[in-house]
């Protein structure tokens, strides 16, 4: 289960929910479509308002939006003509090592007392807590086209909203061997951190490369490319999870989705394994 303790300042004490935000119904679907999309800004995170400021006016098309401070959250949060983008910071019951997790949440106002009975439209992992903002702020963009294309999804077939949720959308792999895949080699677990002992682990179209290519990518909605998003501790910890996605730049859906719990044998990055199951299909 997915705990979420949001830290917004505007509060006087730090938000627990003790459980996963419910999946919104047809309804609450409705209302998010005909509804406001509010961007709640983080009070001192400039780099990472700076970051979801651009995105969101360069890719964000489903809703109006409107950018707002913290301290406005709670004034709108029970009121169904908002939805909200916002950061929490999540921790998993099953997670030995305590570790927390920042996520990127679409949720629906609703009049309810607690912030956990909110319906989530969206909940996509983007970082382990305390991590440099730079070290995704550049895929931001991917990862809010993509929430919106489920949103809308959804919108459009209101029983797919809780089917595995982020899993579904490995019904995708096996157009995965027809794209090419760009990653940073910070992102590949020791066994494949070379361009050979990657191309050794897997057949198809992949290649290491910077960050600003991958910002191209998505910048110029490259086609037939995705690119890897991992969230997880870092180089030289054991334990935790790591969290694997693959956005398509050109059409903004998601291909890939696994975590697994970090130990000796599962190091933070992408693993050989996953290499594997991309090319089983």
């Amino acid at each position: 289960m997915r705990n979420i303790i949001t830290a917004l300042i505007a509060f006087a004490f730090p938000l627990i929910m003790a459980a996963q935000s419910p999946f919104p119904d047809s309804e609450e679907i409705k209302q998010f479509m005909s509804s406001t999309t509010c961007v709640v800004l983080e009070n001192g995170n400039p780099v990472y308002n700076t970051y979801i400021t651009n995105a969101v006016k360069e890719f964000w098309t489903v809703t109006p939006v409107e950018f707002i401070k913290t301290s406005d959250f709670d004034l709108r949060r029970k009121d169904p003509a908002y939805s909200f983008i916002m950061l929490t910071e999540t921790n998993f019951e099953k997670d030995k090592s305590a570790s927390s997790y920042n996520y990127i949440n679409l949720l629906q106002g609703k009049n309810v007392e607690e912030l956990g009975k909110m319906p989530e439209i969206c909940a996509v992992p983007l970082s382990f807590s305390g991590e440099d903002d730079l070290e995704y702020g550049y895929k931001l963009a991917a990862i809010l086209s993509f929430m919106q294309n489920h949103a809308r999804m959804i919108s459009g077939n209101p029983s797919l909203t809780g089917r595995r949720y982020l899993r579904f959308y490995n019904k995708n792999i096996p157009e995965v061997k027809s794209m090419k895949i760009l990653v940073r080699k910070e992102d590949l677990s020791p066994a494949i951190n070379s361009l050979d002992a990657l191309r050794s682990a897997y057949k198809y179209s992949i290649d290491i490369v910077s960050e600003e290519v991958i910002m191209k990518a998505i910048r110029d909605k490259a086609k037939n490319t995705l690119v890897l998003h991992k969230v997880g501790p870092g180089e030289g910890k054991s334990s935790g999870y790591c969290f694997k996605m693959l956005f398509g730049t050109g059409d903004s859906d998601m291909y890939y989705y696994n975590q697994h719990t970090i130990d000796r044998n599962n190091p933070d990055g992408l693993l050989p394994a996953d290499l594997k199951r991309l090319e089983r299909f």
